[in-house]
């Protein structure tokens, strides 16, 4: 999908949804040299270490292109989630620490998740680049957005209108930066995720914010669905409400009407 496509549909989300932060794409890296030469990258532009979730919020906030490979990468569980530890196991490893902190009660329990979740092979990739969909930097795998409630339950609306099957969702509360960013890279299919720990601790997520994310190649039949979706009805965002009624007042209020004759 060209670039003026994208912005294209960018400019769509923004205004159908009015949403609060850019729809940003994601592209997997297999080599550090495709990184474009304007993406920052933390550990040099920043000179610091950051989790993935805050380069998310760097590329949807501030509109910045975000390169992350493992020396610009701090959060341990993301690292081992994303592929890009030395570690021959990710899966035991992980499981071990979700014991260690106290999200799981004994490691043959933690590792039966684990294995559920979305995550990527030792160096499959060297690390993802973070941009604006209006400006895209590359040709993206996902398409990440973040919004309300509300406004996650129309993209779903738009997702389910030329599908016989309904956008599922993987909820573990830890480590959800792999199922808004792999899972659909994975999956092929879109997803909804309510951002963990990482998300609201260091990235600022507000706790009204659930994120919708999709395969680019997607994208189109989501646009499609958004504009069609409810139509007949009058969808949209914001969702209208009712106001075919008369209300009804306490007593009180009905007594002093009847003594003034109105």
């Amino acid at each position: 999908m060209i670039a003026s496509e994208l912005a294209e549909h960018s400019k769509f989300l923004m205004d159908n949804l009015r949403l609060k932060t850019f729809p940003i794409g994601v592209r997997f890296i297999r080599d550090i040299e495709e990184i474009p030469e304007k993406a920052r990258r933390p550990s040099l532009f920043l000179k610091k270490k950051i989790t993935i979730c805050q380069g998310v919020t760097m590329a949807r906030n501030y509109g910045w292109q975000v390169a992350l490979t493992r020396s610009d990468i701090i959060c341990v569980p993301a690292l081992l989630a994303f592929g890009l530890t030395p570690a021959p196991d990710a899966s035991t490893e992980l499981s071990g620490l979700f014991c260690e902190v106290g999200f799981k009660n004994n490691k043959e329990v933690s590792l039966e998740e684990v294995k559920s979740m979305s995550l990527l092979e030792k160096d499959e990739f060297e690390g993802i680049l973070l941009f604006p969909m209006a400006k895209a930097a590359a040709e993206p795998d996902v398409i990440v957005i973040y919004g309300n409630p509300a406004q996650i339950s129309r993209l779903i609306q738009a997702a389910t209108f030329n599908s016989t099957s309904r956008v599922s969702g993987s909820f573990g509360g830890k480590v959800e930066c792999s199922e808004y960013l792999v899972s659909p890279l994975k999956t092929g299919q879109p997803r909804v995720i309510i951002p963990g720990l990482g998300d609201r601790i260091f990235s600022m997520t507000m706790d009204d914010e659930m994120v919708f994310a999709l395969p680019v190649s997607f994208l189109d039949e989501l646009i499609d669905g958004l504009k069609k979706s409810g139509s007949k009805i009058g969808a949209r965002y914001p969702i209208t409400h009712y106001q075919n009624f008369q209300p009804e007042f306490p007593k009180v209020y009905r007594e002093l009407a009847e003594k003034l004759g109105i």
